[in-house]
């Protein structure tokens, strides 16, 4: 259960380390900011495979999250260089929780856009859960790490690992990008529309960040299928109901007439 995270650990600091040496690349004309476990992983595929795009060295690059005091020079060692009709980009999404990563994107990418993908928050939970379990990070049952998520999310290493209900309150989240960004420049996106209907909602994104249409050779859902059994029935009531109020905070934000079950 610790090898994968112990090769991912090695991967992203040989790719760290390699930035240092690399000849400084452009900088990103648009990120995708997460969040987690919402099917970042899928579009960052297909936004890769465009031919007018270049993607970093690696995805969740977490510069504006984890290592912003790495400087400037380290992030774009991680791009390769300027070149007519391309843009480069790459996806964190530890970008939309992280409080500073707004300010921080806006301040560096002054003109830059970004797409975020939102997933019902009670499915984020539980997908975020087991994808901790796999990594053998969670001895808790989804009922007890969710009472536990208040105290342990105290640090910063407790709230980036063990944020499961927390990273679902997306319109405070939302807030804080708007911020520092112009809404025009940040589409959002329900992650059931893209599992759904991936072409319409790509077809989206490519106008919104100005590239020509194009269609991928498939449209795979990229990502390790854990567990297809749900929340335990009880849990799920719960936090929908908890939830609830959050959604319609963010339905009003967005102005969307529908967002996930709150019963």
């Amino acid at each position: 259960m610790t090898r994968r995270p112990a090769v991912d650990a090695l991967r992203r600091a040989v790719r760290g380390a390699r930035a240092w040496v690399s000849t400084p690349g452009a900088l990103p004309g648009f990120l995708v900011i997460g969040g987690q476990r919402c099917g970042t992983t899928s579009l960052h595929s297909y936004l890769a495979a465009h031919p007018q795009v270049r993607a970093a060295s690696g995805k969740e690059l977490q510069y504006f999250s984890l290592h912003y005091g790495r400087g400037e020079r380290w992030y774009r060692g991680h791009f390769p260089p300027a070149s007519p009709g391309t843009v480069c980009f790459e996806a964190s999404p530890l970008y939309l929780f992280h409080p500073l990563a707004p300010g921080r994107a806006a301040a560096t990418l002054p003109s830059g856009r970004y797409v975020a993908l939102l997933r019902d928050p009670v499915e984020r939970a539980w997908s975020h859960y087991l994808h901790t379990r796999s990594y053998g990070q969670e001895p808790l049952d989804f009922a007890d790490a969710l009472a536990a998520e208040p105290s342990r999310t105290a640090s910063p290493e407790g709230l980036r690992r063990y944020s499961y209900a927390a990273r679902g309150r997306y319109a405070e989240q939302l807030e804080r990008w708007f911020a520092h960004v112009p809404r025009e420049r940040l589409h959002v996106v329900r992650s059931e529309d893209l599992y759904a209907d991936p072409a319409a909602v790509y077809a989206k994104v490519l106008a919104f960040l100005g590239l020509d249409p194009f269609t991928p050779a498939a449209f795979a859902v990229h990502t390790r299928r854990v567990d297809h059994s749900g929340p335990p029935p009880d849990v799920a009531r719960r936090l929908r109901a908890e939830f609830a109020p959050h959604n319609d905070r963010l339905a009003e934000l967005l102005g969307w007439s529908r967002t996930w079950p709150s019963g």
